[in-house]
């Protein structure tokens, strides 16, 4: 659909679709060789050659589809310089039993797990990992202010319940601050899509005990939308740890809340709210260890649309109550407490017909307090950050568009950080698009790395740095199929790691580069075909980073048999991959390959039965050294819409 240029500002606020659009925010290949002074240079002259571009504004805009991870305000998906992966419908819910291997599934997106669904699990963008990705759902930044490195445990993240998931690749800092040198992950609970009462429910059975449900309702209007997603997730587990058979099982319960009101013409509330409780077992020092975590947050808004100009102010919570009884006795459980506040504004202007600027401020607030049976591993610690942001995007061209972002932020504890980020889209002919971005970013010390008893004191840690470059290809397919790819490189220094008892720098610069590759082909209107490859070389020092691997194929083919048949394969294949320097000698870390067989049968136009066969092969390996993963299972369930 397209719109004249000026009305561009106006129909994003109309669609209702994408409530939270003011949210701040998928052979083996020659080893690439591009880490030096030159390339970086013609890199960013390229950059600046595009962007100098002009010609006459176009007289019409096609808006396509809306994404709100890729900058300040949301974008249409093909203005989007970075490289984004977007999830959604069928694609997220029942597709696996947890959503790590749906992302895994993406091109430079691969993951290692100390066990079955609910353990401890580290999911990584182009080889960096949960540390240095941003995780939002809803808007609230969910990682836990309390974890060893600022992050979020992907392990206990299921599908169920979320109607969007969009993973945004490379240094982001100027956009997200802190922990987003690897990229963003941003969720999005289930949303009604048409007006009036609308809901989903989804049940699910198989292995290991495993029992999964969602259901969702809401209600849609012109005035505003108001959601509710209850879901639950129980299982029996497999064994953690490689060196025993007790079972280790997790269950969870989520709950989300959504709305958003229109009171007048110009001004709109809306809140969300979280909550989610689970436990956990795992493998630590002593079988049959157990986690307990209860996690609450809460985001309100206002937006305020004045002439040309729309405000948005937000404040958001999120809090983390989270017991380890590792090997203690239950009346002695470590208790970690963590807590984050956000306070946001943002003003969002049209500047002409081929212009756009966000600017706004915010402040950050983070405390965390432990206690633990033994008094010296108690500790407590805060931090407040205020930060000034801003991001302009420009059309010099019809077939161009130019986005560039700056972000400052002073911490009251490591002092004043400048990140940015100048990003490129253009169109060579109407089927082929390149994209470039040059960004840099950091990662603040967590508040566990300063004043926990594993902190360093005779030093004082400073943040972490990165560059990140990247540059790709997206050619449109006749049959509507696409190819992607995308080479990329990011380094980081001072990078902080567990060496000598505590935390501390690391010595040298730690980088990654690699190739991504991905594809779909419609072969006919039933049967398609998808592939994506990733080559992905990262070191530290000239040594390998363990548990990433440097080659990761995926393939997977789709059928609809008839009318209400339908049936899907995949087959990945992970090679070259090392275990890290704590695993067993007898670990299986190494190369794998798993195949995944898949049947639906639609019962009636809003409901389908599938059957779900992972690991059809019974294939033995590890992600991570000495712990399991699960073997062959078999998953059943009923997804059903009204």
């Amino acid at each position: 659909m397209c719109f004249p240029p000026w009305c561009r500002h106006w129909v994003r606020k109309a669609c209702l679709s994408l409530p939270e659009l003011e949210t701040h925010g998928g052979g083996p290949l020659g080893r690439p060789n591009w880490d030096s002074r030159m390339n970086r240079t013609i890199f960013v002259a390229g950059l600046a050659t595009l962007a100098a571009q002009s010609a006459a504004g176009q007289e019409a805009f096609d808006l396509g589809t809306l994404v709100v991870s890729p900058s300040l305000s949301p974008v249409p998906e093909g203005e989007v310089a970075s490289t984004l992966e977007v999830l959604t419908g069928d694609e997220i819910r029942g597709r696996d039993t947890g959503a790590r291997d749906t992302l895994a599934r993406l091109r430079g997106v691969s993951y290692s797990a100390n066990g079955g669904l609910g353990t401890s699990t580290t999911l990584r963008i182009r080889g960096l990992g949960n540390e240095y990705i941003g995780v939002r759902l809803d808007g609230i930044d969910i990682s836990d202010p309390s974890s060893a490195q600022l992050s979020f445990n992907f392990g206990q993240l299921v599908g169920s319940g979320l109607s969007r998931i969009e993973v945004l690749k490379g240094s982001q800092s100027a956009l997200y601050g802190s922990e987003a040198i690897g990229g963003v992950v941003n969720l999005q609970s289930w949303r009604p899509t048409r007006d009036g009462a609308s809901g989903e429910a989804l049940l699910e059975a198989g292995s290991f005990g495993t029992l999964k449900g969602s259901a969702s309702a809401g209600f849609r209007s012109e005035r505003g939308e108001v959601a509710l997603t209850l879901g639950r997730t129980e299982t029996d587990g497999i064994s953690a740890k490689a060196d025993n058979d007790e079972k280790d099982g997790f269950d969870q319960t989520r709950i989300t809340i959504s709305g958003r009101f229109a009171a007048t013409e110009t001004l709109t509330f809306g809140a969300n709210v979280l909550w989610r409780d689970s436990e956990s077992e795992y493998d630590g020092s002593t079988p049959n260890e157990t986690l307990t975590k209860e996690e609450t947050g809460a985001r309100v808004f206002a937006e305020l649309v004045t002439d040309r100009v729309t405000h948005t102010l937000s404040f958001s919570e999120f809090v983390v109550d989270r017991q380890d009884s590792a090997g203690t006795a239950e009346f002695t459980l470590k208790d970690f407490d963590g807590k984050r506040r956000e306070l946001v504004y943002k003003a969002n202007a049209a500047l002409g017909a081929n212009a756009e600027l966000d600017v706004g401020l915010s402040r950050t607030t983070e405390d965390v307090d432990v206690t633990d049976p033994q008094p010296s591993d108690e500790f407590e610690g805060d931090e407040t950050t205020v930060a000034a942001f801003a991001e302009l995007r420009w059309r010099p061209a019809e077939p161009t568009n130019v986005s560039v972002a700056l972000r400052r932020e002073d911490s009251s504890e490591f002092g004043v950080k400048t990140t940015g980020r100048i990003g490129v889209a253009h169109r060579l002919r109407e089927d082929l698009t390149l994209r470039a971005v040059a960004g840099t970013g950091y990662r603040a010390p967590s508040l566990f790395e300063r004043y926990s008893r594993y902190a360093d004191t005779t030093t004082t840690l400073k943040p972490e740095t990165s560059e990140s470059y990247e540059i790709g290809l997206q050619k449109a397919l006749r049959n509507g199929g696409e190819v992607k790819a995308t080479l990329f490189y990011t380094e980081i220094d001072d990078r902080i790691g567990y060496e000598g008892g505590g935390y501390n720098q690391v010595d040298g610069t730690t980088v990654t580069q690699g190739l991504e590759i991905s594809g779909i082909y419609d072969v006919t209107d039933r049967v398609t075909l998808t592939g994506s490859y990733t080559y992905t070389d990262a070191e530290e020092e000239g040594e390998t980073l363990a548990r990433v691997p440097r080659h990761d194929l995926v393939l997977g083919a789709s059928a609809d048999l008839s009318d209400k048949w339908s049936a899907t394969g995949e087959i990945r294949r992970v090679a070259d991959v090392e275990a890290s320097s704590f695993a067993p000698a007898d670990n299986k870390v190494g190369d794998y390959t798993l195949v995944n067989l898949g049947v639906g049968y639609d019962v009636t136009d809003t409901a389908d039965l599938y059957l779900r066969v992972e690991n059809a092969l019974d294939e033995d390996y590890e992600t991570a050294g000495g712990y399991n993963t699960p073997g062959r299972a078999v998953f059943a369930g009923l997804r059903a819409s009204f």
